[in-house]
């Protein structure tokens, strides 16, 4: 398992408040659009990050992580597996705290490669789902 309770609990209680949520556009069919909503209702800033640099429940889009022009505490992947190692290397080089997964976004290298940076890090797990466990 990519990411344990303490982790999970940690990345969403302490490390901040401001996820870029990579993959994020105004549709509102994809996963990334309903998950956003639910963090945002949890107190997160979310900043979506998308080559259409879209605005996204109110919040102002970027096209990459490098774009946003302050910091971002998570860096929330909703891309396919093989652009998500990129994507999480890009969160070191952002200043991140913390790279998140979601369901079946999984890169096992990408995934040591974070860990060793010195960032927490879950994989193949959704906040939609975990935040109300924390009760």
């Amino acid at each position: 398992m990519y990411g344990d309770d303490a982790t999970i609990r940690r990345i969403l209680t302490e490390l901040g408040d401001t996820w870029a949520v990579v993959g994020l556009s105004a549709n509102e069919r994809r996963a990334a659009y309903g998950v956003s909503r639910v963090l945002q209702r949890f107190g997160k800033r979310i900043v979506p990050v998308h080559p259409k640099a879209e605005t996204v429940h109110g919040e102002r889009g970027y096209a990459s992580l490098a774009d946003i022009p302050f910091d971002v505490d998570v860096v929330d992947v909703f891309v396919n597996s093989e652009l998500a190692g990129p994507v999480a290397d890009e969160a070191v080089a952002k200043g991140a705290r913390a790279v998140w997964f979601q369901l079946g976004v999984v890169d096992p290298a990408a995934y040591e490669r974070i860990r060793t940076a010195g960032l927490e890090m879950v994989m193949d797990r959704c906040p939609a789902i975990e935040i109300p466990r924390l009760g």
